[in-house]
């Protein structure tokens, strides 16, 4: 690596340990949730946050946008929205004598798509070519989406009522899920103290534009991973695929996001190359929503049986 492009990767990791500070004044106490949701959009993917109503969902959703100075809609997914209310509809133009194509609110580059398995599976299906090849098909023409595109989806746990259950293809399309829980009582007494969250939004200052963003995402995909890590990753792959406790293990897309995870969680960390922490600390956003517990065992937590993985497989 040239001394040039060193002095880069530093002066961007700077800005994004800035950028994780501005965001931690509005979402309190939360530093590795911030850190992974900042990983999930380094690596170039997209991220589900599953959690009770009213944690901050949205709030961390509208201040990544506003730090990253991108573009951001919103889709308040419920049981009666349709397809063409989210990719959008071509309407007869009477004076042209032609259909004109009215862009939808995906055609943006940071997309909340709120309680979006309060829809249902033909609408959240919409997204899926969008995620994928950041792109939209309508009527035969596929139009390309603007760059970056992040799509931050929310779901509430499956137990309440209304929700339906997204299908494995849509999961597998979210590189990460995390969740945020409840403050402790010193950010929570901060927060009942404290101004407004949203008229704080507005007044943040965008530290990382669009365009350092994409170079930051290029930067990225070049962190040295050593063959010891790889055979590692592997290693950990292939563990949750003979384990009894799940019904399938993790697919050869899932080792790739988790690749790009570590990478972009050792970058955060201010590093050029990848260690096995890294890779551990991803692990469970990377693979929980991925995995599905085996009947016989449905009694245990998801991130508990990926602790018992992480300890099974050797360093």
């Amino acid at each position: 690596m040239t001394q040039q492009s060193v002095s880069t990767t530093e002066q961007n990791q700077k800005l994004l340990k800035l950028t994780e500070k501005s965001i931690s004044t509005i979402i309190l106490g939360k530093n590795t949730q911030i850190q992974l949701a900042l990983s999930c959009l380094l690596a170039g993917g997209h991220l589900l946050i599953e959690d009770l109503p009213g944690v901050g969902k949205t709030t961390l959703s509208l201040t990544l946008a506003k730090v990253f100075g991108l573009d951001f809609q919103r889709i308040q997914f419920t049981s009666d929205l349709l397809p063409s209310d989210v990719l959008g509809v071509s309407i007869f133009d009477t004076n042209n004598q032609s259909f004109k194509f009215h862009q939808g609110p995906v055609f943006t580059q940071v997309l909340l798509a709120d309680e979006i398995n309060r829809s249902t599976p033909k609408t959240q299906s919409a997204l899926l070519e969008a995620m994928e090849e950041k792109q939209v098909t309508q009527d035969g023409i596929t139009r390309v989406l603007p760059k970056p595109f992040f799509v931050i989806a929310t779901q509430n746990p499956m137990e309440q009522v209304g929700t339906f259950p997204l299908p494995e293809s849509q999961l597998d399309r979210f590189l990460m899920r995390i969740n945020i829980g409840y403050p402790d009582q010193q950010a929570e007494m901060e927060l009942l103290k404290g101004n407004n969250r949203h008229q704080m939004i507005k007044q943040l200052e965008v530290v990382i534009t669009p365009e350092q963003l994409i170079k930051i995402q290029l930067s990225v995909e070049k962190i040295h991973m050593s063959q010891a890590i790889l055979d590692y990753v592997l290693s950990l792959i292939r563990s949750s695929r003979l384990s009894p406790w799940f019904i399938s293990g993790l697919s050869p897309r899932a080792g790739l996001a988790l690749q790009r995870c570590s990478r972009a969680w050792a970058f955060l960390q201010g590093r050029d190359h990848v260690l096995p922490e890294d890779v551990q600390q991803v692990l469970p956003c990377v693979a929980a929503h991925r995995l599905q517990i085996h009947p016989e065992h449905q009694n245990k937590n998801i991130d508990d049986l990926i602790t018992l993985l992480i300890k099974q497989v050797p360093v």
